[in-house]
């Protein structure tokens, strides 16, 4: 059977974004218990809302996927918030801290990149650049 992808799917900050969904999910393994409703659950959610936002954005006009672009901005900001939370409460070290606010970063250059594309182009769909 043939694998049907999306052209979300082949933008570079998506597959980042899964990356870094991953990295997400295994950290927060080591929050304590009393955090699964709180810091753990809100830092999941942030996470996945920048893929999600991708997504669903990428088969609008560029207008519209350059609002999504912006939602996952947001919450590109809570990760990191959420990050600087977890190594405050020292449930993550500053090592870790450093490598998802490098990572981060790099998420945030790249949609700012990707709404700057889009506001110069006459296209009315997204394309696979980033």
């Amino acid at each position: 059977m043939k694998d049907i992808k999306s052209t979300f799917e082949e933008l570079k900050t998506y597959q980042k974004a899964l990356d870094f969904i991953d990295e997400t999910y295994q950290v927060t393994k080591s929050f304590p218990k009393n955090e699964t409703y709180g810091l753990t659950s809100q830092y999941k959610r942030a996470s996945l809302s920048i893929a999600l936002n991708i997504a669903e954005g990428s088969g609008d006009t560029n207008k519209q996927f350059n609002e999504f672009l912006n939602i996952s901005s947001g919450s590109i900001k809570e990760c990191v918030v959420c990050y600087t939370v977890a190594n405050r409460l020292d449930y993550i070290t500053a090592e870790q801290n450093h490598q998802a606010w490098l990572k981060l970063q790099e998420f945030s250059k790249m949609t700012s990149g990707h709404k700057n594309y889009l506001n110069n182009s006459n296209n009315q769909r997204p394309t696979t650049k980033d």
